[in-house]
């Protein structure tokens, strides 16, 4: 009985939360900083790790969590969108919050929401409200550090709220220009927001004009800045489905060889960041990570979704690239792990992206494609979708995600290809609740 009610309370606490959505992306401050300062700022029990940039800050966030974890440390993750559970977006120690601590945060938050949207005159946000919990819980939890990704942008983002122990940008290309400009000045301005004074901050990789922007913005808040590219030396010894071999060198440091579970090249960029981090974190707070712990935490590090292998025999492989720029990294990526084996590609997306510009660097790799409906409002007809590929030249059919799965895994199979799933998270999602039924 006790399961049950449990069950309903979350139920109940997860659709008032959802409600939230209605009330769109508010780019402000003023509603998390009214939340942290209520709660009797929570964020301040724990030291925190903020990380921002359009691609790779969630892969960057995970080995980070795991490196810190396997220094001993307790952790507190929180990552956006989640894939199957809302659990997902609040780890503490790798553990998903529990149905009833989160039901109970909530029930603790509502009061607060009431009172917030009186004082700021409008209405919290679901973001907002998910990254107060999540603060509060980690907080409770005795957490010594928390590694917070942005939502969105960066500059007023509810997760800036936060003043960090270091920050942290990676990768910058255009994104979300609604909100956050329409070139790459505009949008590495945003990132740049969540440099804190006298707090260091690490840049991955990233276009020049864009890494300009992050100098100035550190020079004039008196920051010490680490380009990762240049504090960091990684070299690729091997690369296969099972993961990539890379040495790691830093001025000081040789880790000598370390195995990176997640695939791809942009995942050494991603790593010599996390590595530049590390060494910040180390010579700012002490933390005593050792070269074995981050050799450990790398290897451990797992981040469903992500170029992830699903099945060996026929390879097929799932990937959240859903823009244009991770459109070409997993082309790039799927060409250097596949050699000469035809690729079939299911694909699913949302309305309000770039269809065209995302269909565009897999012409001439893929030789079967399928184009399937996702499980939200949002999700772009695959008529249409399979309409735009055909104009491509593409041979593509419309199907739903089970037909599609279900004859890409046999046209893998006779042609001896691999067969990727990707073109949005909601798809992504969809996949991994159904295993082992789809695939």
């Amino acid at each position: 009985m006790k399961r049950v009610d449990e069950s309903k309370l979350v139920a109940a606490a997860l659709e008032r939360l959802y409600k939230r959505q209605n009330f769109g992306i508010k780019m402000d401050l003023l509603v998390e900083e009214a939340f942290l300062r209520h709660a009797g700022h929570p964020e301040l029990n724990y030291g925190s790790i903020h990380v921002a940039g359009t691609n790779g800050k969630g892969s960057v966030c995970a080995m980070l969590d795991s490196i810190l974890r396997c220094a001993g440390h307790k952790v507190g993750l929180y990552t956006s969108p989640h894939l199957v559970r809302f659990n997902e977006r609040i780890k503490v120690d790798n553990v998903d919050i529990s149905d009833s601590e989160l039901a109970f945060l909530f029930r603790e938050l509502e009061p607060m929401i009431e009172r917030v949207a009186k004082e700021e005159r409008r209405e919290p946000t679901f973001f907002e409200c998910t990254t107060a919990m999540a603060l509060d819980y980690f907080a409770a939890q005795g957490v010594k550090l928390a590694v917070l990704e942005t939502g969105m942008g960066g500059r007023l983002d509810a997760t800036n709220a936060v003043i960090p122990v270091v920050s942290v940008i990676t990768r910058i290309s255009l994104e979300h220009t609604k909100y956050l400009g329409t070139d790459i000045p505009s949008i590495a301005g945003e990132k740049a927001g969540i440099i804190k004074k006298g707090r260091p901050v690490v840049c991955g990789a990233m276009p020049d004009d864009a890494m300009e922007v992050m100098r100035v913005v550190a020079s004039q808040r008196h920051c010490d800045m680490v380009p990762a590219a240049e504090a960091v030396s990684i070299r690729l010894i091997s690369a296969d489905l099972a993961g990539q071999k890379v040495s790691v060198e830093t001025q000081e440091k040789s880790y000598g060889t370390v195995h990176l579970p997640l695939l791809g090249p942009h995942q050494l960029e991603n790593l010599a960041t996390v590595v530049a981090t590390v060494d910040c974190l180390n010579d700012t707070v002490d933390l005593g990570i050792t070269e074995d712990a981050v050799r450990k935490g790398v290897a451990g590090t797992r981040w469903p979704g992500r170029m992830q292998v699903l099945s060996m025999h026929p390879p097929i492989i799932l990937d959240g690239a859903h823009n244009p720029g991770a459109a070409e990294v997993l082309v790039a990526t799927l060409g250097s792990l596949v050699k000469d084996k035809p690729v079939g590609l299911v694909a699913g997306m949302c309305n309000d992206k770039d269809m065209d510009a995302f269909l565009k660097p897999f012409t001439g790799l893929v030789k079967k494609a399928w184009a399937v409906p996702l499980k939200t409002e949002r999700s772009r007809p695959s008529a249409e979708l399979a309409a735009a590929a055909r104009l491509m030249g593409w041979d593509v059919e419309d199907a739903t995600v089970a037909e599609a799965i279900q004859e890409g895994t046999e046209w893998a199979r006779q042609n001896g290809g691999v067969l990727c799933i990707c073109g949005s998270l909601f798809l992504v999602g969809e996949v991994l609740a159904e295993r082992p039924t789809l695939v």
